[in-house]
């Protein structure tokens, strides 16, 4: 990972000097491509979406990345319901964040990357979708039993990342 302390995606007016002084890295497409790389690579994420009361609901996923865009599909794994809140919310209110983190007890190995994001969810997708694709190439299990759930469709806006840079 980059020794940066922060990198943000999104366009900003704030001068590389005041950022470089404040301690914030300013955006670079390298640092953008490392941002997306340290997401892609990691093996869960978390979704947070927006219940209808404006609360925040999260649920670890799985999923795949292909660009700017993130997948993630319900699956066979028991689940309570077929009727799933991420569902529901994201089918009311489509913006959404995706979490994915590394852990280490050498603190100088911490990151995170943030992906923030309108969601379409495809309650039927084909079962060739390429989003379905991505997520048997990366999952084993999927290769075996592809969801048969709806597709979550994920359109990245903007990548958000932390590394504590040792």
């Amino acid at each position: 990972m980059p020794t940066a302390t922060s990198v943000d995606t999104t366009t900003s007016s704030t001068s590389t000097d005041e950022a470089l002084e404040s301690g914030r890295e300013t955006h670079t497409h390298t640092m953008d491509d490392e941002a997306r790389r340290a997401f892609a690579g990691a093996r869960i994420a978390r979704l947070a979406t927006i219940r209808p009361d404006g609360g925040p609901h999260l649920v670890p996923v799985t999923f795949a990345v292909a660009g700017d865009t993130v997948y993630t599909a319900v699956d066979a794994k028991p689940k309570r319901t077929r009727h799933l809140q991420r569902l529901r919310n994201l089918t009311l209110e489509p913006r959404c964040t995706l979490l994915v983190d590394h852990y280490d007890e050498d603190w100088s190995q911490l990151w995170w990357v943030r992906a923030d994001g309108t969601a379409e969810v495809i309650d039927r997708p084909d079962p060739g979708h390429h989003g379905l694709r991505h997520l048997a190439d990366r999952y084993a299990p999927y290769a075996q039993a592809p969801p048969r759930g709806p597709l979550i469709v994920v359109t990245v806006s903007s990548w958000t990342g932390w590394w504590s840079g040792a």
